[in-house]
């Protein structure tokens, strides 16, 4: 499988508390809920898309609980086409704390995270997607185990809140796959992982 992310962000690198208020709340974070409304039909399309063609999740602790408690609990969100490919495709969570998983079809990954990974990627079929899962993303780029990427860009800078990429880390070269921006001014980027980026010489 290839392993892909989908990442909301804005012009800022934030990602978090994009669904709502209520989300995500750590280190006083007020300002959730900035892609709501955001995008147009084009883009909401592409995102339910995205989910359809999953052949797998892969989720990060909060991420999951999060997905468990809306398309995994709610029947209206479960009758979603988002909600359906959720709840008919194989889940697994990385986590060292998880034990009782309670959204059908979960597997919790433990030990040898980075091998249990390359296992999964080694089946054949479409794609193990990960959404959202901020930690887990940066942690699989730096582990290169991401093949593809998608990023999509929020115009609103919204000056608060954990960014995808941190302020020092890891560096990265990307390739540019497909670029898209909609009526509103989301725009969506597939980039692919291309190594180190190269730097000026004196």
């Amino acid at each position: 499988m290839k392993l892909t992310t989908m990442t909301q962000v804005t012009l800022d690198g934030v990602m978090q508390g994009n669904g709502g208020a209520s989300d995500d709340r750590r280190n006083g974070f007020e300002r959730g809920g900035w892609a709501r409304g955001k995008g147009d039909d084009e883009t909401r399309t592409f995102i339910t898309q995205t989910y359809q063609r999953a052949e797998a999740f892969l989720f990060g602790r909060r991420t999951y609980e999060l997905f468990a408690g809306s398309w995994g609990s709610i029947d209206q969100m479960r009758a979603h086409p988002i909600g359906v490919a959720l709840n008919e495709a194989p889940k697994y969570v990385a986590s060292t704390t998880l034990t009782a998983p309670r959204w059908e079809d979960t597997t919790v990954l433990r030990g040898d995270l980075a091998a249990a990974i390359s296992k999964l990627k080694a089946k054949p079929g479409g794609e193990l997607q990960v959404h959202g899962s901020g930690i887990l993303t940066r942690w699989l780029l730096e582990n290169d185990l991401v093949d593809e990427m998608t990023l999509i860009t929020v115009p609103v800078v919204v000056g608060q809140g954990a960014r995808l990429f941190p302020e020092t880390g890891p560096d990265l070269g990307l390739d540019l796959v497909e670029s898209r921006v909609d009526s509103k001014g989301v725009t969506i980027q597939v980039y692919r992982p291309a190594g180190r980026p190269r730097y000026a010489t004196a």
